[in-house]
């Protein structure tokens, strides 16, 4: 078995080789409401309850201010299970969320342009 580069929860010929649902234990909704543009940050403390490998993984994610979005596609993870191991570290005050500060509307003008530039920029 060959570990795909993109971290241990891979395998380069069989795909995934943990399941989404198994990584969140089965939970299908968040117990804290998250949006993709959520910023989240790690507090410092450490998790007093048991938690999954996932969730220590997260947490080196987002020393600073991280999108949600951000989070769930460097996990590999679809955004669902990533908004409910965060809604974990929440619960247990690991991680602090908050809207993002620039843009509160995902349809702002100014948001829209700033995605254009940078589109631009690439291309």
């Amino acid at each position: 078995m060959t570990v795909a580069k993109d971290g241990p929860w891979l395998d380069g010929a069989a795909g995934r080789l943990i399941r989404p649902y198994t990584v969140s234990g089965g939970r299908t909704r968040p117990a804290v409401a998250l949006d993709l543009l959520t910023l989240v940050i790690s507090t410092g403390s450490m998790p007093q309850a048991p938690l999954g490998p996932e969730h220590g993984e997260v947490l080196g994610l987002c020393p600073a201010p991280t999108p949600v979005a951000e989070i769930a596609g460097r996990m590999g993870l679809p955004a669902t299970v990533t908004k409910i191991l965060l809604a974990d570290l929440v619960q247990c005050g690991a991680v602090t969320v908050r809207p993002p500060s620039r843009f509160q509307d995902p349809t702002d003008q100014s948001l829209l342009e700033a995605v254009l530039d940078g589109l631009r920029r690439q291309l």
